[in-house]
């Protein structure tokens, strides 16, 4: 039977049904004010594969996922008015109604296209105020729960257990890694609210004997889940960001209401990472399943992934990795399509079949093992079972891993024209006509077809997303998977290179202009596409094609700034590098100057706009700075290649770009190097566009974190500044 690390009790504990057959679980679902990122799909899937083991295994499940479309009051903050869908909805200009069904909407579809199977319930906790009124009315009258203003909150001091479920149990302690303001009309720092009263004006607002207002957080799975499961039920599961507060209060407040136990088995999912960081939107790193789709990848691919680790370990998401999975299920699946087509009468196995079932469902069954049954389902391919067997096995199997691998042959099905094309070529094959047959192959290729000839005849079915992505271009997901040609010799006077996310136009002008003033130099343009989704990845691929000096590096996804930059600069062989962004355009000779600049002693950094600073808090470009500066813009910034070996790469934790191109000017500032500015270069600036598109709050909070990182590594070199006494 099942088991599973229980979180309240620390040990594997065996799911043993309270009503006989039945399993009744709970998950707690999403907040439905923007696109769940794929990160929050890890604890789903986990969810799902618990579901999939114990109806493998013969057990009913009812399971409940709620759909929480009242804001989560998570940080004190926001339990005193702050609500995520209201601030969407606001954001947007629609109704709080409106956003959580069109996120709801959108969660939904992304569940269907991970194969999640879809709860037996998703309550939306709108539904159930009048249940979560009558728990809190019932908290107050035991004496567990206390009114002030208006506002209920619980009295963590009266529940004994608070803290076991988390481990957080000394007094006075406030939630961890969240920043929060005290609330004065506590009694206990640590009591958390059941219900707010309402400020005037906010939407989303419900009746109570205590007046208008709505409930907290985590009151809503109190009582969803004992309306649709009972006050006693068996797994509750989430991601371990849930275990405090969340789950800690909810387990207070339940067990409170009912004087007993009500959980079986806590069961908690680790993050979902991004490049070593959690996704979060503030880090850019919040990728959504359409992401994956619009890089043709499979997003199945991505269950796939999430099974390549336990489910209790931190997995690291990144597109290499991404890639990795998609390459291991699209071989899983043409490995069932080949054994749908080789597959004659099934023997007399299913003791055989039996047997390897058996060894699956052990790995599963040991605290869920996905990363354990994956590596029997590959073993079972690789083993001398008859192909019917083998496909029979395989398909049984995937009950529980989800892939939907009983649904490739009706996938790689083809018809009429194709399938004619197949027989001719096999026609002609068969009277040695091989010239006429590789030419009926070569046009089923060129068609989007792959064609496989096998013991059993010719196989032939049409390419997937991924394999027609990968046949236009190659992309990188990281500027690690970029050789380094630092240490080479130089093979041109200049490199120019230029990172493009969209905005076509302005890449357009940009290039024009670099090879119209290249000066008799030997130029190499090096454009990063990263990430483009407008059309610009194809005319910079077709670019390339037609422009010897031209080299398109392509992205998988939007990477950082940095790390977008650090690409060209692993990959230039230019004397000279010139960073230019997309939006300057060259009106005259440009890149002799900059040279000249260079070869004077001392100089590492050359460019027209320059940046000076008094205090390593405020930089200025007043009247556009002659001479040496304390940094250099990014718009144009000139330097030797050979200074790299000394210098480095660009720190990839700036992910957005302001502020980066002052950080790696106090690079080379910290190895000793001058930064000179000549105003008079001849360039042009247009409107910069990824700039301009953000609101005004983006752009403070992405500027303030990248110059947090700023002062952090720089804020105490004083002497570094050219106006400083002691500065060389």
């Amino acid at each position: 039977m099942l088991r599973l690390y229980d979180t309240m009790s620390r040990r594997l504990a065996t799911i043993e049904p309270l009503e006989p057959g039945l399993v009744k679980m709970y998950t707690c679902g999403p907040t439905v004010y923007r696109d769940p990122h794929i990160g929050n799909y890890r604890s789903y899937l986990m969810a799902d594969w618990v579901r999939r083991a114990l109806e493998f295994q013969g057990l009913t499940v009812r399971h409940v996922k709620n759909i929480t479309d009242v804001g989560h009051m998570r940080q004190e903050t926001l339990e005193q008015g702050g609500d995520k869908v209201i601030a969407e909805a606001i954001a947007m200009g629609m109704t709080p109604q409106q956003i959580a069904e069109h996120y709801t909407k959108r969660f939904l579809e992304d569940e269907l296209q991970l194969n999640i199977i879809p709860a037996d319930h998703f309550p939306k906790a709108t539904d159930h105020v009048v249940e979560m009124v009558a728990i809190i009315d019932e908290l107050v009258q035991r004496g567990s729960a206390y009114e002030v203003n208006g506002n209920i909150y619980f009295d963590v001091s009266s529940f004994q257990g608070y803290g076991n479920l988390s481990g957080n149990t000394q007094e006075g302690a406030l939630q961890e890694a969240v920043r929060i303001e005290a609330d004065p009309l506590k009694t206990d720092p640590r009591d958390f609210a059941l219900w707010k009263l309402g400020e005037p004006g906010r939407d989303l607002v419900w009746d109570s004997p205590w007046g208008q207002g709505f409930p907290g957080w985590h009151i809503e799975c109190t009582a969803m889940s004992m309306k649709y499961l009972g006050e006693r039920f068996d797994i509750h599961t989430g991601g371990v960001d849930n275990i405090f507060p969340h789950h800690e209060d909810e387990l207070a407040q339940s067990e409170a209401f009912t004087g007993a136990g009500v959980v079986g088995t806590w069961l908690h999912g680790q993050h979902l990472l991004a490049d070593g960081v959690k996704m979060a939107k503030s880090a850019g790193n919040a990728f959504i399943l359409p992401d994956i789709a619009a890089q043709g990848i499979d997003p199945m691919a991505l269950r796939y992934l999430c099974m390549t680790a336990h489910f209790s370990t931190r997995l690291d998401f990144t597109f290499t990795s991404l890639k990795a999975a998609q390459r291991g299920l699209l071989h899983l699946q043409n490995h069932v399509w080949d054994l749908g087509r080789d597959s004659g009468p099934q023997n007399d196995t299913s003791e055989t079949q039996r047997e390897w079932e058996g060894r699956f469902i052990e790995r599963v069954n040991e605290n869920l093992d996905m990363p354990g049954a994956l590596a029997t389902v590959w073993d079972l391919t690789r083993s001398d079972l008859p192909p019917a067997t083998k496909l029979q096995t395989i398909l049984s199997m995937d009950r529980v891993l989800g892939f939907g691998l009983d649904g490739v042959a009706e996938r790689y099905r083809v018809e009429g024209k194709t399938l004619a094309a197949v027989g001719h070529r096999a026609d002609h094959r068969s009277r040695n006509q091989y010239d006429e047959a590789d030419r009926h192959r070569s046009e089923l290729v060129d068609d989007g077809f792959v064609v496989e000839d096998g013991a059993n005849g010719t196989g032939v079915r049409p390419k997937t997303a991924w394999e027609q992505r990968i046949e236009s271009w190659q992309a990188v997901s990281s500027s690690s998977e970029v050789d380094s040609l630092i240490g080479e010799p130089d093979a041109f006077d200049i490199t120019v290179g230029i990172v493009a996310t969209n905005y076509q136009s302005d890449i357009e002008r940009c290039i024009d202009t670099i090879l119209n003033w290249a000066d008799g130099m030997s130029v190499e343009v090096i454009a990063v596409d990263n990430g483009s989704t407008d059309g610009t990845s194809e005319w910079l691929e077709n670019a390339g094609a037609r422009l010897p000096s031209v080299r398109v590096i392509h992205t998988d996804y939007v990477l950082g700034a940095a790390a977008a930059r650090n690409i060209v600069l692993k990959q230039a062989r230019g004397h000279t590098i010139v960073m230019m962004d997309s939006s300057v355009e060259i009106e005259g000779s440009i890149f002799g100057p900059l040279a000249r600049i260079l070869d004077k002693p001392g100089v590492g950094v050359a460019g027209p706009l320059g940046l000076l600073s008094e205090d390593l808090q405020h930089f200025h470009d007043d009247e556009r700075p002659a001479g040496d500066v304390d940094a250099m813009q990014a718009y144009c910034f000139a330097f030797r290649r050979s200074r790299l070996a000394d210098v480095g790469l660009m720190r990839e934790s700036f992910r957005f770009y302001r502020n980066l191109d002052i950080d790696y000017s106090f690079q080379f500032k910290d190895k000793g190097y001058r930064i000179v500015a000549d105003p008079d270069l001849p360039i042009k600036l247009h409107e910069h566009r990824a700039w301009n598109e953000l609101s005004d709050p983006e752009r403070d909070e992405l500027s303030r974190k990248n110059f947090g990182r700023f002062l952090h590594k720089w804020g105490h070199r004083q002497e570094l500044l050219v106006g400083a006494p002691n500065h060389h």
